[in-house]
């Protein structure tokens, strides 16, 4: 093992030396909240350190939704948070995919605008007056009438079942997440930020930050580990294992577009002529609350059984991916996005909406890292 005090002058002063800002967390806040501080001065040293090889967490492992709120969702926290804390969260989440957009192009990212659709099997809720009034609220945050409606025809061309009911939210969309991880990074490497990975940070202490190789010394110091969060510091962030599949390609398959049912706890879309299809975390909520990024037969069974009896029945198909990854909640949806104490700030807890608030929530970091 290569300790860093035996590192080559050049390695040094490339990597290690005089670091201004140590962000650990190579995922879309940490390289979003780089880049913003790059942007801002360009003479920052910025170095981002990673646990994994690759983005270890929910960036890289994430559906590719680009959604900020199904009405069910909506109606569902509603019921359970004040209205402004609920309109503050989707406005939130709706800036936060305009700002990705400006920041990588659509084609960078293989964005579809391809809309997405609610499913149900009862409508107890989602009255013509709710809809209305989600319509208005949405409205005033995007400047676009009509964004929630229903769809009589989805569910019969799609050939889904067990479902009555099909609501549909037009400015929602889809993204590729790799293209977008590579985007990002990218941008980070023209913008002459420097990458650290498979260097697991083990404690932060005034600066300093302690890894297998050695200690790191950072006049600041962002934590951006999402899931991961309460390793480092006291903070309210519980992990949340996410399991996904993805089925071989699919004939004929007629489905196109993102869909969410039972309340945002299952998910699928197509990727092609194939089926991506995620959730279950409902079956055993107290399971997976881990930070293990293995499948688990259970869950990833009954995805299947679900493919088979209301996502594509009458398919062939065999899974041709299984993984999972770790998104970070709390007691509430809304994330951490503060300063600790003199050199450390926090951008965790994405509430599995990642995609769409975190490059605002890495732009919010840089702010207060320059205290602007």
């Amino acid at each position: 093992m290569l300790n860093y005090k035996d590192l080559s002058f050049w390695e040094k002063r490339a990597y290690t030396d005089h670091i201004d800002v140590a962000i650990i967390g190579a995922g879309i806040v940490g390289m979003t909240c780089a880049l913003a501080l790059k942007h801002a001065n360009s003479s920052l040293r910025v170095v981002v350190l990673e646990r994994g090889y690759l983005p270890t967490g929910a960036s890289s492992k994430n559906a590719g939704f680009a959604c900020f709120g199904s009405p069910s969702e909506i109606y569902t926290d509603l019921a359970s948070m004040s209205e402004e804390e609920v309109w503050e969260t989707v406005a939130m989440r709706y800036d936060g995919l305009k700002r990705l957009l400006e920041l990588v192009p659509s084609a960078r990212m293989g964005y579809e605008a391809c809309g997405s659709w609610d499913l149900l099997d009862k409508n107890e809720h989602l009255s013509t007056d709710f809809l209305a009034y989600l319509n208005d609220n949405i409205q005033k945050i995007t400047g676009q009438a009509s964004c929630y409606g229903e769809d009589h025809e989805m569910l019969a061309k799609s050939g889904i079942r067990g479902f009555k009911f099909a609501f549909k939210n037009r400015l929602e969309g889809s993204i590729q997440t790799d293209q977008l991880i590579d985007s990002l990074h990218a941008s980070c490497i023209t913008a002459g930020i420097k990458f650290l990975y498979g260097t697991p940070v083990q404690s932060i202490d005034s600066g300093e930050l302690l890894t297998p190789f050695g200690t790191l010394h950072a006049n600041q110091v962002v934590v951006c580990t999402n899931g991961f969060a309460a390793n480092l510091l006291p903070l309210d962030v519980t992990p949340a294992r996410a399991q996904v599949l993805v089925t071989t390609p699919i004939d004929d398959l007629a489905i196109n577009g993102t869909f969410h049912f039972d309340e945002g706890y299952y998910y699928f879309r197509n990727i092609g002529n194939r089926i991506l299809f995620g959730g279950g975390r409902n079956l055993d909520f107290t399971g997976e609350q881990t930070l293990s990024m293995e499948p688990t037969g259970r869950i990833q069974n009954h995805l299947i059984s679900l493919l088979q009896t209301n996502i594509i029945p009458g398919k062939s198909f065999d899974i041709a991916y299984q993984w999972a990854g770790t998104m970070g909640l709390g007691t509430s949806k809304k994330p951490i996005i503060k300063r600790i104490d003199k050199h450390t700030v926090v951008g965790v807890r994405m509430g599995g909406m990642g995609v769409a608030i975190g490059s605002l929530v890495g732009e919010k970091l840089s702010k207060i890292v320059l205290n602007e």
